[in-house]
């Protein structure tokens, strides 16, 4: 038991790190890349990248991989907003990080390519877009491309695990979620606020991912973590070992049941292929190719 718990709050941890600029540090450790691993990463950007220019969309909300959570039966760890008309470049991906030196939630622009390339894994990866029925995304696009509006949902405090609904810490799957909130339930008084935001997924029944913890003395090891944190979270909960955490699948679920228009591509890629998948069912384990999927040889 303890072997496992020291290894899922370890997984929980690192649930927004990403590679990024050189000139930023993170708390956990990046795979290192090999020449070979960064160019494959590069032309599945552009694989991606051809796929949403012929989709004919301005944004899409973007998921990968990169933390072993199958523990939790989990394959996506961090999700952002790819957006075409991005400030940074085409298709980069508004998102939460958090600076450590700065020692605080930032958000940052951060082009595509340099997205794939924050894996842990970089020999098979997975990614998840979700393209937006129109009436769904020209609401969210100019919430999305509104500095100030985004910066008024970054919460002051970061906690990996945070919960959902509480204003104490966020994550940034969490800063993810309450931007779709402050779009989709605008017209509210203060929409941009976290309160508000918060207010709207509740009412529109926005249900966090579960994690569950092996025993209740698992939760002890966040005490060896700044970054982990259990004051936020019901006391009902924490009676049963058990998290409630924004992550990408809980807001593809969310997605989906407001828009039932909304489609989902799942693309994963290995030393040897890339492989497409439409359609909400996940892509096979281990990038397998299905009937129907596309299959891009990779030489």
């Amino acid at each position: 038991m303890g072997g496992h718990a020291r290894w899922a709050l370890a997984a929980l941890l690192a649930l927004c790190a990403s590679s990024q600029a050189s000139s930023l540090r993170y708390c956990d450790q990046q795979a290192k890349l090999t020449a070979a691993q960064q160019d494959k990463l590069l032309r599945v950007s552009g694989i991606i990248k051809a796929e949403l220019d012929r989709a004919g969309v301005s944004l899409a909300i973007i998921s990968r991989s990169g933390l072993n959570l199958d523990l939790f039966g989990v394959r996506y760890s961090h999700a952002g907003l790819s957006l075409k008309a991005s400030p940074e470049t085409r298709w980069a991906v508004r998102q939460l990080y958090f600076a450590c030196e700065e020692q605080q939630p930032r958000l940052f622009d951060q082009g595509l390519s340099a997205f794939l390339l924050g894996t842990d894994e970089p020999a098979l990866g997975y990614i998840s877009l979700l393209l937006l029925p129109a009436v769904a995304a020209s609401a969210l696009e100019p919430v999305a491309l509104d500095n100030q509006r985004a910066l008024n949902l970054l919460g002051a405090s970061y906690s990996a695990n945070a919960y959902p609904y509480s204003l104490r810490y966020q994550n940034c799957n969490q800063w993810l979620i309450e931007l779709l909130a402050s779009a989709w339930g605008g017209t509210r008084p203060g929409a941009d606020s976290r309160a508000s935001a918060q207010g709207w997924l509740k009412e529109a029944g926005y249900q966090a991912t579960l994690f569950q913890l092996p025993l209740r003395p698992a939760l002890w090891l966040t005490a060896f973590s700044p970054w982990l944190n259990l004051d936020d979270h019901p006391e009902e909960d924490l009676g049963q070992a058990r998290l409630r955490v924004s992550m990408p699948t809980s807001i593809e679920a969310f997605v989906r049941a407001q828009f039932p228009g909304a489609e989902r591509l799942e693309f994963c890629h290995t030393d040897r292929h890339v492989v497409l998948h439409r359609g909400w069912e996940a892509i096979a384990e281990g990038c397998e190719p299905g009937e129907h999927d596309t299959v891009v040889v990779l030489d």
